[in-house]
């Protein structure tokens, strides 16, 4: 098990890296995390929800996904409470899926139940499963019913590695700290660490090192370098995401904004873009965005794209929408002749109106969409989950196209006399939408931008032509790799080997 002193110290890449390097290895390894709180989430293949992380390690070992990856999903929707997936599917839970924080306590024993039935399945199909933790397990009123951390791995009784990111200063101290908060058996468990995001002379490092062996007396398992410009699918690490783009924003032909809204989900549906040459692809974080109740107004600048992204809350993200500006700001850019595209909770944003009867979102109530669209949305408790192809249809010219639907709203068109067209056919389907005048698209479909065609057909909407760019999953193989290869040349692998085999004989 790998676990980390904070959050975004590495464990997803640690994980991914070691299931791509013993996989190479032609040992059957698997990837799990027991409870995952985010609000990027994957389709498997019957229907089930699991991280995007967990998808991304999934791929790292060679394995279609599976809902036993990541048994416990909490995608939260407000500042106290989450909607609990449980082996992929929404709870039913009185009336919604959702859990207030003090609930889900409560619900912890039987979240450990699925935590560990998952677990069993696994360890029967695989030779070895690398286990991914969450957030940091020193958190000290977190432990107590613990499900994502020790508490686990005592349940299990498996050995753990701690891995600290250097680059974020204070590292011998995350270390030796976390170490001290966890209790002697805990303590007992750790059998190693790892330094992250090192940059520099390894030679300065090592006296540090030193006193941190003899200190512990746990073994440094490997100091893995700063890979720049590695982009590994996270939780929610949306702020990180702004290094990309920072540098070609001056050279770049096509502008792009993508909202960010507090409960925004789903932010790698705009990887291809950040990655393509011609493409500035920015995120527009307003004050307050982390739910703080800000005046300020940020505007939305001149661009050729606005996108409004998933939600795990539309009304409530709506509403933070209307509240900074954004819906004026919009409205002036498609005078400008600008174009609009709403994906998922944004594609609901652009229709007339969005009921929520059972709150299942938050409180229950209707709300007023920004009405580009002859359109309403009823939210309703079963989910659609499913992964889909078929042919996006724009600017007079069509392109394949694939990708997944997460989503418990249900749109219907409403008959005022609005013309709109058809933006997608998914197996013989009409889905989404394109105005009249072609200015806006929106649909439920996530992966719009993944495969190359597409993603040059929407461009050629906006009036540019771009150079081919390599699909989004030729820059996850990309960047697999070279967490595989950093793994290979600076872990101690002999050792952690000789801790499996010792730790299980």
């Amino acid at each position: 098990m790998v676990q980390g002193t904070t959050s975004d110290a590495g464990k997803t890449t640690l994980v991914a890296g070691l299931c791509r390097l013993f996989a190479d290895l032609k040992i059957k390894v698997a990837p799990f995390k027991p409870q995952n709180m985010a609000l990027n989430s994957a389709v498997t293949p019957c229907g089930g929800e699991i991280g995007r992380a967990q998808a991304l390690q999934a791929k790292a070992a060679r394995l279609p996904l599976d809902v036993d990856f990541n048994p416990i999903l909490l995608k939260p929707n407000s500042d106290t409470g989450a909607q609990v997936i449980v082996h992929g599917k929404a709870l039913n839970h009185k009336t919604s899926s959702n859990m207030e924080a003090n609930e889900y306590q409560d619900y912890k024993k039987v979240a450990m139940q699925a935590v560990l039935s998952s677990h069993k399945r696994l360890i029967k199909k695989y030779d070895l499963v690398v286990v991914e933790g969450a957030g940091s397990p020193a958190e000290i009123n977190l432990r107590e019913g613990d499900i994502a951390n020790m508490g686990f791995a005592e349940a299990v009784d498996c050995p753990v590695l701690i891995i600290a990111d250097i680059d974020k200063g204070g590292v011998f101290a995350q270390l030796v700290g976390t170490l001290m908060l966890l209790s002697q058996s805990e303590q007992d468990r750790v059998v190693g660490f790892v330094i992250n995001r090192f940059r520099g002379d390894i030679k300065l490092l090592e006296s540090g090192l030193t006193w941190l062996e003899k200190k512990t007396n746990k073994p440094v398992l490997g100091v893995l370098p700063y890979l720049h410009g590695l982009d590994i699918s996270s939780e929610d690490a949306l702020v990180t995401k702004q290094e990309f783009t920072e540098a070609k924003s001056s050279s770049a032909r096509i502008r792009i904004v993508v909202l960010v809204y507090p409960h925004m989900s789903n932010h790698t549906d705009f990887d291809a873009l950040r990655h393509h040459n011609d493409i500035d692809c920015q995120f527009l974080f307003a004050k307050g965005a982390e739910g703080e109740n800000s005046p300020e107004k940020v505007t939305i600048p001149a661009c050729d794209l606005i996108i409004l992204p998933g939600s795990k809350n539309v009304r409530g993200d709506l509403a933070f929408l209307y509240q900074r500006g954004w819906h004026d700001d919009i409205a002036k850019h498609l005078r400008y002749g600008g174009k609009v595209i709403g994906i998922c909770g944004g594609y609901q944003m652009l229709g007339k109106l969005i009921e929520d009867p059972k709150g299942l979102e938050g409180q229950a109530g209707v709300s007023h969409g920004l009405g580009y669209f002859p359109m309403q949305t009823v939210l309703k408790a079963q989910k659609t989950l499913t992964n889909v192809t078929g042919v996006l249809q724009l600017a007079q010219h069509r392109a394949d196209i694939g990708g997944y639907e997460i989503h418990a709203g249900e749109s219907t068109l409403i008959n005022d006399g609005i013309k709109t067209s058809y933006l997608l056919d998914i197996q013989g389907e009409k889905q989404g939408l394109l105005s009249d005048d072609g200015q806006i698209a929106g649909c439920y479909l996530h992966g719009l931008f993944d495969q190359p065609k597409a993603l040059k057909l929407f461009m050629t909407w906006l009036s540019h032509e771009v150079s081919d760019s390599p699909s989004i999953e030729a820059l996850e193989e990309q960047a697999i790799e070279r967490v595989n290869q950093a793994c290979q040349k600076h872990l101690d692998m002999k050792k952690i080997k000789k801790i499996i085999t010792d730790w299980y004989t």
